[in-house]
């Protein structure tokens, strides 16, 4: 499954924003993958932190291998150092129980997430033990299709901006300038902004 965008937010993008629109313009419809079960989101966010799409591929192949299927009842059934081997730090392996546990428990509906506004969802998914601002945005983009998340803890977003922009450096003020001329379609700039990250 992709992220579902077309000509709507193409066209205000475009109006909006002339550099950006010649962007979209050249490179054309953007297939990003996302993944609708929200607790495979939340997990395989987990496992991006910090790391490259390529090792992010191979960990959850592994993961995959281990529980068949990736649901929190299976990964109760293991173990810390079991889901560790799959190629994850002891604190993401424990990260990762820990949200299986809090789906379990019901401490978190994570169904209930589509009902909430994207501010609460960031709260409620930071108050689990491992999972922060950046990880909140990525699983309202990469799951939920939120269509407003434009995260400035991405590097490749920034990177991709001062790419777009010829920037040499990139203050949140300017990032932020940015943020109200894509509003409300930041989460198809987001794509594009990956897509030009180096």
């Amino acid at each position: 499954m992709i992220f579902t965008y077309g000509d709507k937010e193409i066209a205000w993008l475009s109006q909006r924003d002339a550099i950006l629109g010649e962007a979209i313009s050249s490179m054309g419809m953007i297939h990003r993958e996302v993944y609708p079960d929200l607790f495979c989101g939340l997990i395989r966010t987990i496992i991006a932190q910090q790391i490259s799409r390529q090792a992010v591929k191979t960990i959850w192949q592994r993961l995959e291998d281990l529980l068949i299927t990736v649901n929190p009842l299976n990964v109760l059934n293991k173990s810390e150092s079991e889901i560790q081997r799959c190629g994850l730090t002891h604190r993401k392996a424990e990260y990762i129980l820990n949200a299986a546990r809090k789906v379990t428990d019901g401490a978190l509906n994570i169904t209930r997430l589509h009902d909430l506004t994207d501010a609460e969802v960031i709260r409620e998914l930071m108050q689990l033990d491992g999972v922060g601002l950046w990880t909140a945005e990525m699983l309202l983009i990469l799951s939920l299709q939120k269509s407003d998340i434009l995260s400035y803890g991405d590097l490749g977003i920034r990177k991709g901006m001062m790419r777009l922009y010829g920037y040499e450096s990139l203050s949140r003020q300017k990032f932020e300038a940015h943020r109200l001329v894509y509003s409300p379609h930041c989460s198809v700039a987001s794509l594009y902004l990956w897509a030009m990250s180096p």
